[in-house]
This record gives structure tokens, C-alpha cells and sequence, in this order.
């Protein structure tokens, strides 16, 4: 191999076919013909993760298809990949996906109505802050390569990928404009993804085709930064791309739940 994104989308596609086994960087690396410390670097200038972290998203991510797909119970779902502590996997998928594997199983029977209900809302002003300013605002725009009708996601997340509960996040709806405020000191990654309406519970359960976008670059936010503009750009699944791990529907419940009659409600960590 000689083009090092084949070889990247390669070693993804090598990790997906054996998450049963227990890969090592050397495995990985072995397999596309580099050493394990030139692959490691080449891969996550690829796609901003470690092989090994990635490698556990993708086991993640399989663990909610089978939970969608199957009946399997939950501690064969473990076993399927590779892990064989239930309360291990438990405490992992909880904390990335923001929900026990039960509760993200049980989402089937509410996504769908959450969705219908996300469509009867008309969206506002954004919710105004109470309180004093205690930290910088990050706003922006957010386009799409693709037209679309629906939800875009949007939060900063601490790492970049998106797992666990964004520490500033938002739903947009009609409009495509949004803006955090009291954002504290600190390193963040700016990502979205969509849900268009009309998607099927499992389709929003395991987003494998929304648009979606992320920066590899991360975003600081310095003590003495008062705004910093940042433009979205919604694009199709790439090869790279990691899982989308925390559960939409979680967070779309959050947005209800805190939405008011005068705008649009935020959801935080």
C-alpha cells in the first residue's frame, strides 16, 4: 500500500472485521506494513484518536447495533465484544453512550414520538443566561454540503469524538445559528451531527448516515477570550469519522424536558 488513507481505512476496516480478538497497536500496525510508532502517529493525524481508543468506539458502536438488532441479552452482547465483564462494559457504554445498555435498548419504543414532538416545536430566541458572565461566548453558523430538513446536533465536547455528554450542547431546529455562552477556560472540540424528519427509531439510535462534522483541531478558550466564531460545515459520513456513541434520543428527551415557551433550551453535562 502506498496512499497512507487507504492504508488508515484499511487498518478501520481490519479492526471492524476482529473485534472479537484482542488487537494490539503491533497487530494493527503489522497488518498495513508500518511499525507500531509511525502507525501510531499516522493514524491519529488522520483521525485525531489513538488506534486503540478508536478501536474501542468501533466495539462500542457494535454493542449498540446488536442491542438494537438482535435480543441477545447484555452480557452475551459483552462477550460478542470481547469484553467479558458485564459490570466493565456496563460502566463503559453507560459512559459513553449516557444511558445503561437496557435504557438504550428501551429507546426504540420513545425516538420516534420524541422526534414528532421535536417537529410541533418553534423554535425561538436561544434561552437567555441568568447570571453573571463568568466565561467566553462561542457562536457561529452551520452550513450543510447536502440540503436538508430536520435537527442538527451541535455541542463542544472534551474530546474529538462524540461520547458522553457534550459540556455545552444544543439542539437547532428551524434556525441554523448557535451560540454558547459562559464557556470557561479550557480545551474543547466543536462538533454536530443531523437527524432529518421522518427517521426511523433505529436510524437515529445508531446514526451511521447523518451529516455530520468535526474539527481534529481543538478549540481553546483562553481566561481572557470574550468571543470566538466558529462556522460548521455539515458533510457525509467519511471513512475516518469514529462512532457518533452518545445517544441522540437522550439527548433530544433533555432538550424537551428543559425547553421553554420563549426559545430554545440547551443541554449541558
Amino acid at each position: 500500500m502506498d496512499d497512507p488513507r487507504a492504508e488508515i481505512a484499511e487498518s478501520i476496516s481490519y479492526m471492524q472485521r476482529n473485534l472479537y480478538e484482542p488487537l494490539t497497536l503491533s497487530d494493527i500496525a503489522r497488518h498495513v506494513g508500518y511499525s507500531p510508532a509511525h502507525f501510531l502517529r499516522l493514524f491519529k493525524s488522520q483521525t485525531g484518536l489513538p488506534p486503540h481508543y478508536y478501536l474501542s468506539s468501533v466495539r462500542l458502536q457494535r454493542a449498540k447495533d446488536l442491542l438494537l438488532h438482535t435480543r441477545l441479552p447484555v452480557r452475551d452482547i459483552a462477550q460478542e465484544i470481547g469484553q467479558q465483564s458485564l459490570g466493565t462494559f456496563t460502566t463503559r457504554f453507560t459512559e459513553k453512550v449516557g444511558v445503561t445498555p437496557a435504557g438504550f435498548r428501551n429507546q426504540l419504543d420513545t425516538t420516534e414520538s420524541q422526534l414528532d414532538l421535536l417537529k410541533r416545536l418553534e423554535e425561538g430566541e436561544y434561552a437567555k443566561q441568568i447570571g453573571i458572565q463568568r466565561g467566553a461566548k462561542v457562536a457561529g453558523r452551520v452550513f450543510a454540503e447536502t440540503p436538508f430538513e430536520g435537527i442538527v446536533f451541535i455541542g463542544l465536547f472534551r474530546k474529538p469524538i462524540p461520547e458522553s455528554f457534550p459540556v455545552h450542547g444544543t439542539l437547532l431546529l428551524s434556525r441554523r445559528d448557535y451560540q454558547f455562552t459562559n464557556v470557561r477556560p479550557g480545551i474543547y472540540f466543536l462538533m454536530a451531527t443531523t437527524v432529518a424528519w421522518g427517521m426511523k427509531s433505529k436510524e437515529i439510535l445508531l446514526p451511521k448516515a447523518t451529516l455530520r462534522s468535526r474539527r481534529h483541531e481543538p478549540l481553546t478558550v483562553g481566561a481572557s477570550e470574550d468571543a470566538i466564531l466558529r462556522n460548521v460545515t455539515l458533510h457525509a459520513p467519511r471513512f475516518d469519522d469514529p462512532p457518533i456513541l452518545i445517544s441522540l434520543p437522550l439527548l433530544m428527551s433533555r432538550f424537551i424536558a428543559r425547553t421553554n415557551p420563549n426559545g430554545c433550551a440547551h443541554f449541558r453535562n
